[in-house]
């Protein structure tokens, strides 16, 4: 058995349980519903004002969707077959602002920021930011997840394109192509002036080896070129796989005599071309860069570029865009530019649009985003299989924290997976957010979803920690058993105790549907649809009927109901599924049956 332990912090609040906007049959996170967010001076205020807001969603009517930079025809028409869609273009940080809180979606390419004041300004509203292309460094992805806003990308309908772009840039500025057309529309025919240079047997360094970087190396190799590639974590199988080198960051400025930049924009890439790492580049080199502007010190390039240590630079992008009419850098006659054209093709823009409508669409629906940026990252493939224990997972949590009695505070939750799989093959990230969601909604007022799961745990003091159990057998199915354990509380139920003490419950997927199989140290079998009410009662002829009468004659309709015992004429748990929450007096006549020992009713 192998443990891994999740991130801390302060103590969930006992509060009493109460009915909640979304549905707790759901079965992945809503994007329409209520949510809490801090109020507008959190940063100043220790103890933050939470406000519940609820949008409408299930009422028939639609979510607003805010498409603020222009958009294909496509993916426009996709949103508008869903959601009232309002193409708003070029507007002032100010705009944006007053315009947000109407908005249930944004959809942004690279010139809008969206930073902490938009989520701020939607009020709640906000729940899903759709990057159309791949860089989110125009997204502030922490106040993203802080506001429970989902944000996602569209990162492969523009790959080939962007690929495409920075292979035409490196080869155009091998042979002049810019400088040579400019020379003869001015009337010159000065052949001598633009002598180029050849890219075979040349040695081309990949900064970045990504979706683009791979692109790149690919047709770079097509070309004759040697490529070696810079990235920290890209698999060196799949770099050997194209024939390409992983070598160290200094080792590729060295060696490398044309540089071509695929990596984000980050605080550890921000300027990471400057003049120390200018300095390194074998005197000559030309770059390419059809990443992100800011990753290139534009003032040291000039530097460079000055004293020949770098021969040329074909440029896509600029840290500021566009840049000023009288930049050194974009009038330099060794530069090519290009008005960041890395996704423009009629055939990336029709596919980045349709991406990105249909990432945004499923979001508010619902579905889980293979594309999403700031949620934990699983494949699509994943998503399907693992869709009926994210159901499973959620309703465990919510089971186990309403067993718990008011006076108890819920800081430590332990969830333990049996598995016949590998912890490698088995990504439990998602199950344990969905836990997490599970056990704070009941009992606060706070709307948990896929993104903002780990960071409202830690806010509120909730410790997790995930143990896997492996087990032999055929790991056809991802998971044997989910069990989740809640200690240090006090029960409502003392049945659902363990031996030890912890309030436990376990569950398991049978034909792709829930079913709740342990209650402390009781072994049932329920399914987890609807609400389920638990009696632990002495084992005696006519129990089932008994109950089942009195739930009938108050029209309670009975989905399921299952039986565990420790053995015959002794203590047992019946565990009954209805789909309709009974009254006060219904439950009063189960709890005054002389052989019920103890009931409870939960809802799910």
């Amino acid at each position: 058995m192998s443990a891994a332990a999740a991130s801390s912090s302060i103590s969930v609040a006992s509060n009493p349980i109460k009915s909640l906007t979304i549905s707790s049959r759901s079965p992945l996170p809503t994007a329409i519903s209520s949510v809490a967010f801090p109020s507008r001076n959190h940063r100043d205020t220790p103890n933050r004002r939470l406000i519940l807001v609820t949008c409408t969603a299930g009422d028939g009517s639609k979510p607003t969707i805010l498409v603020a930079e222009k958009l294909g025809e496509a993916g426009v028409k996709l949103l508008e077959d869903f959601a009232n869609v309002d193409c708003s273009y070029n507007m002032t940080p100010e705009e944006l602002n007053t315009k947000i809180s109407l908005c249930d979606a944004l959809i942004v390419r690279s010139g809008t920021k969206v930073g902490r004041e938009v989520f701020e300004s939607s009020r709640g509203r906000l729940k899903v930011v759709g990057r159309a292309g791949v860089g989110i460094d125009n997204v502030d992805l922490s106040a993203a997840t802080e506001f429970g806003c989902l944000v996602v990308n569209a990162p492969t309908a523009n790959t080939i394109a962007a690929a495409e772009h920075g292979i035409a840039l490196l080869a155009g500025m091998a042979r002049n192509v810019a400088q040579a057309d400019a020379s003869v529309k001015a009337g010159e025919w000065k052949r001598n002036k633009y002598v180029g240079v050849s890219l075979v047997g040349k040695t081309l360094a990949v900064m970045g080896f990504g979706k683009v970087g791979t692109e790149v190396a690919r047709r770079a190799k097509g070309l004759g070129m040697r490529v070696i590639a810079h990235d920290p974590y890209a698999p060196a199988d799949r770099a050997h796989a194209i024939g390409v080198d992983l070598v160290s960051f200094d080792e590729a400025l060295a060696t490398a005599d044309f540089i071509s930049l695929h990596m984000p924009l980050t605080p550890a890439t921000n300027k990471i071309l400057n003049d120390e790492t200018f300095a390194k580049m074998k005197k000559g080199v030309r770059i390419v860069n059809v990443a992100r502007g800011g990753v290139i010190d534009e003032d040291a390039l000039v530097r460079a570029l000055e004293s020949e240590i770098v021969a040329q630079a074909a440029l896509d992008v600029f840290t500021k865009e566009p840049p000023a009419k009288d930049s050194k850098l974009v009038q330099h006659e060794r530069v090519t530019v290009t008005p960041h054209l890395g996704a423009s093709t009629m055939e990336a823009q029709e596919g980045v649009a349709i991406e990105i409508a249909e990432a945004v669409v499923g979001a508010l629906n619902g579905e889980l985003a293979a594309t999403a940026v700031n949620a934990p990252m699983v494949s699509a493939e994943v998503l399907t299989e693992l869709k009926p224990y994210v159901i499973l997972a959620e309703k465990l949590g919510r089971l186990a924290v309403q067993l718990v009695a008011g006076g108890s505070g819920v800081k430590n939750v332990k969830i333990t997976y049996a598995s016949a799989r590998a912890t490698d093959d088995l990504d439990t990230r998602l199950l344990r957010a969905m836990i997490t969601k599970g056990i704070i909604e009941p009992i606060s007022d706070v709307y948990v979803n896929l993104v903002n799961a780990d960071f409202t745990a830690k806010q509120r003091g909730l410790r997790l920690s995930e143990e896997r159990v492996l087990l032999d057998g055929s790991p056809e199915s991802p998971l044997e058993t989910i069990n989740v354990q809640l200690s240090n509380v006090e029960s409502k139920f003392a049945s659902a105790l363990s031996d030890t003490g912890e309030v436990k419950v376990e569950g398991r997927v049978k034909d792709g549907v829930p079913h709740l199989t342990k209650v402390g140290s009781f072994e049932v079998d329920v399914t987890l649809e609807g609400s389920i009410i638990l009696c632990r009662q002495v084992d005696q002829p006519g129990m089932i009927g008994t109950v089942g009468s009195i739930l009938g004659e108050s029209n309670v309709n009975v989905n399921f109901m299952s039986v565990g015992r420790i053995a015959p004429r002794k203590q047992a748990i019946m565990a009954i599924g209805v789909d309709d929450q009974p009254s006060k007096e219904t439950l009063k006549k189960i709890g005054e049956i002389p052989a019920v020992e103890e009931f409870v009713f939960l809802k799910l």
